[in-house]
């Protein structure tokens, strides 16, 4: 399963619908969050099941950006049980932010 397409539209809907829910916040023109997006696509189908992966363009979605004040990309929102519970800021390791989203399971 890839990411899904998350909008400001539709956000508050998927964080209530899934236990756990990481929404990576990105644009097109940041070079790190082009990175994190392979990362982030082989974890959806490594954590199937367990985590549902979003992502969220921060240009294209300003009330969500501005709401979760993201001032730095990549950021990937974690949230448990429709609670923000962790916000994870740059490109880090498949292994290592793995281990940190296993944490909430």
């Amino acid at each position: 399963m890839s990411a899904l397409d998350i909008t400001d539209t539709d956000m508050d809907e998927y964080i209530s619908r899934h236990q756990t829910i990481v929404i990576d916040c990105w644009a097109s023109w940041c070079a790190p969050c082009l990175m994190m997006h392979h990362i982030i696509e082989e974890l959806s189908e490594e954590m199937q099941g367990k985590v549902v992966f979003g992502k969220l363009n921060i240009d294209e979605n300003r009330t969500a950006t501005m709401k979760y004040q993201i001032m730095s990309i990549p950021t990937l929102l974690v949230f448990k049980n429709g609670v923000l519970v962790d916000k994870l800021i740059g490109v880090m390791p498949k292994e290592m932010l793995k281990a940190k989203l296993e944490v909430y399971n």
